[in-house]
């Protein structure tokens, strides 16, 4: 405490604030339930994705996109794509376009995590996904989370990362902030983490102290004998984990006709027809529920579990990769050369 003795610096602020309105006292008294009944924390690992910075931010950041990339050079080529459709499509100045266009070049040949462009700062972040478990179950969607009853398969699922604002000092309820709280010291610790993981894990405690709850997203999971296997992305809300899993049961790739010296399909890529239509039935059952969260077929039991992401903030904003964090390849060329005046070169 005594080494901010006038005031705390925004990324070691949790500013807790009480609201009375009737909606937010039942959100908290279902967190405060949710909470005790699961107490305990298991971490999946880090997910990535976008911020960016503008002039008069600081030391605010916005979201991009969803946080869904399991690799940094994955996000960082959405951020090479994203720099050079603004240079091709959102400018008529010279100036900005090679601004644009020198990140882009960066990115092309350096694995970074930051570059700026027009008096933009632009970062890839880092954040880690965990679910909250009690009883040897993870936890399900609240009663209070926001959701939504359509069975349509071909529903957008509407995004609440993009644009969220990053900004450790804002007020936040008193749960949140009991959960932030809670958060500080959250390290990888499992065996299952190679010890380099572990030893950056507990490194950022100190680089980045601080802790921001992204926006809440829901998945499928399987329960297995003694763990659980992703089966679905992340959606926005617990129906559209709902209908992911209507469409994984009732949507399978379809076998394609022989052809010549084509090989044979692995078996997963085949569709059985009595199989089909024993999860078309299954999914009718799910269906005619409402807001139901498992579904258990020939012994197979399907969740709907809540997700939450952590982010680590330091005093410059939200955590970068790590050293640990693994790439399966490398920065590239991913769109073709364009000069200043929007002039594009295909080829060599």
């Amino acid at each position: 405490m005594d080494a901010h003795p006038e005031k705390s610096p925004d990324h070691l602020t949790i500013n807790v604030t009480r609201h009375d309105d009737p909606v937010s006292e039942v959100t908290e008294a279902d967190a405060f339930a949710s909470v005790r009944k699961y107490p305990n924390i298991v971490v999946r690992g880090p997910l990535f994705g976008l911020a960016e910075q503008r002039r008069g931010d600081r030391p605010r950041w916005r979201l991009l996109g969803e946080l869904d990339s399991g690799f940094p050079q994955l996000a960082r080529d959405e951020l090479n794509s994203l720099l050079w459709f603004r240079a091709r499509d959102d400018t008529d100045d010279p100036a900005v376009r090679r601004s644009l266009l020198d990140a882009v070049a960066r990115l092309e040949v350096e694995p970074t995590d930051e570059v700026s462009a027009d008096g933009v700062r632009y970062r890839v972040v880092r954040a880690d996904e965990f679910a909250r478990i009690g009883g040897g179950r993870l936890e399900p969607p609240r009663a209070t989370d926001p959701d939504e009853d359509s069975w349509d398969l071909d529903a957008p699922d509407p995004c609440r990362t993009t644009g969220f604002v990053v900004d450790h000092a804002a007020a936040v309820g008193l749960t949140e902030g009991i959960d932030r709280a809670g958060l500080l010291r959250l390290a990888y610790t499992a065996a299952r983490f190679p010890e380099d993981v572990r030893a950056d894990s507990r490194q950022a405690l100190t680089t980045h102290p601080g802790v921001v709850l992204l926006p809440t997203t829901f998945r499928v999971v399987e329960r297995k004998e003694s763990t659980w296997s992703m089966v679905t992305g992340q959606y926005s809300t617990p129906q559209g984990a709902r209908r992911a899993l209507v469409h994984h049961l009732t949507r399978p790739v379809p076998q394609l006709p022989d052809l010549p010296d084509m090989p044979e399909l692995p078996a997963w890529m085949k569709v059985d027809e009595k199989e089909a239509a024993l999860h078309a039935r299954a999914a009718k059952k799910f269906t005619a529920r409402r807001r139901p969260n498992e579904l258990v077929l020939r012994g197979r039991r399907f969740e709907v579990i809540r997700v939450e992401r952590v982010m680590r903030i330091g005093p410059d904003g939200p955590e970068k990769s790590r050293p640990s964090d693994v790439d399966d390849y490398g920065p590239s060329q991913i769109h073709p050369a364009m000069d200043e005046k929007g002039n594009i070169t295909y080829g060599t």
